[in-house]
């Protein structure tokens, strides 16, 4: 049951990132997409802890990226 909760969680950020980073390119929202980076950011660590191999390393990037259009958006 343990597993199967963790796994609602994940899932459950990762839609939150998804909607927030909707969100953001409709309003231009700097904060959207922080908080949609943030959102994401936590289970992307969670696989990087539990040791990820060959391209799911590249799920790591996809954060950055948000960061990244964040501080583009705010200047």
């Amino acid at each position: 049951m343990d597993f199967f909760l963790v796994g609602i969680v994940y899932w459950l950020l990762i839609g939150a990132s998804v909607l927030l980073f909707v969100r953001g390119l409709w309003k231009k929202s700097w904060k959207a997409f922080l908080w949609s980076g943030i959102a994401l950011a936590i289970p992307t660590i969670s696989l990087y802890v539990g040791g990820a191999e060959g391209w799911f390393r590249f799920a790591g990037l996809l954060p950055l990226l948000l960061f990244g259009l964040a501080y583009y958006t705010k200047k």
